[in-house]
């Protein structure tokens, strides 16, 4: 088996016209040269080189091999520079999921855009999950990286979370709701909701925002009413619309709701959401740089003050 040294010399040597040129510019010396190239003859069993007095002259053997050893020389630099831009994180697919009440607007969307217009290699495959599947397919390596609501209640060993910041909840309720007609921009009590139905309840094994609206409700000691119609998912915008009842949303869900849902403000100081990034611990430098963009972008001061560091578990 020729090695790539064997092809470098063999192409220096048919660039330069002369065994001691090639030697000078590789900077070996030329019977190491001349041997190297004896043991490449011996083992294609044909000459590539005629020695003359003058210079040696390639051979038709050493004419159509030249071009082959040129292609396979210049493949190999191109692998080499691929292999290290994917250990930079300079290029590959980021795989990256949102929970459904995690927009991609505002703060993550600038965020997802400069990280792009600073990684030209890098393209980036979206799907939307809930906060448990992503963990569980984080867990698995079927993912990079995963935005969610905290708090998450089945967490994965290996995955850590970050979180990223804290946005304010709103009251959304339909159009000519009560309460949108008799607010006159004062804080919503969580405690006028007790007869609402609210279209979001939590699910037993589930955490994220339908949890902490219930939390929040229980603490004004009343858990949430089911409306008839449920959602965890985008589709309650819709149910909200449609007039089945009411929620509790983070205000960036106002970026992708229809124009005729009111959002109230609460008077409850507590009314805050917090989104996290996850992601597995010892991220690649293809999720890290995205982590470090991510964290700049969203201005993440709870990941700060946290003390969180990059290598931490989720326990």
């Amino acid at each position: 088996m020729l090695s790539t040294r064997q092809l470098r010399y063999f192409v220096e040597i048919a660039e330069c016209g002369s065994f001691s040129a090639a030697a000078e510019r590789l900077f070996i010396a030329q019977s190491a040269l001349s041997r190297q190239i004896k043991d490449m003859e011996t083992r294609l069993q044909t000459p590539l080189f005629e020695r003359t007095a003058r210079q040696p002259r390639l051979t038709a053997a050493g004419e159509a091999f030249l071009p082959r050893a040129k292609n396979l020389l210049n493949e190999l630099t191109k692998a080499s520079e691929m292999a290290t831009q994917v250990g930079n994180g300079q290029l590959g697919i980021l795989r990256l999921s949102h929970s459904s009440t995690v927009p991609m607007s505002g703060r993550l969307l600038s965020g997802i855009s400069t990280y792009l217009d600073h990684h030209p290699g890098v393209s980036m495959d979206i799907v939307k999950l809930s906060s448990e599947a992503q963990l569980e397919e984080l867990a698995e390596g079927r993912l990079d990286v995963g935005l969610l609501r905290l708090p998450v209640l089945r967490q994965r060993e290996g995955v850590q979370i970050i979180p990223l910041y804290s946005e304010r909840l709103l009251l959304a309720v339909p159009p000519n709701h009560r309460l949108a007609v008799d607010n006159l921009g004062q804080g919503i009590d969580l405690a006028q909701l007790k007869d609402e139905a609210f279209i979001s309840i939590p699910h037993p094994q589930r955490g994220g925002l339908s949890y902490l609206s219930a939390e929040l409700c229980m603490r004004q000691g009343f858990f949430p009413k089911a409306a008839r119609v449920v959602s965890r998912k985008t589709t309650q915008l819709q149910l909200i619309q449609a007039g089945f009842g009411i929620a509790l949303l983070p205000e960036s869900m106002r970026d992708i709701a229809p124009p005729d849902i009111h959002f109230l403000p609460l008077a409850d100081p507590d009314g805050h959401s917090t989104v996290a990034l996850a992601c597995r611990q010892n991220p690649t430098a293809l999720v890290q740089h995205f982590i470090n963009t991510c964290t700049t972008s969203c201005g993440s001061e709870l990941a700060r003050d946290s003390g969180l560091t990059f290598d931490n578990d989720v326990d």
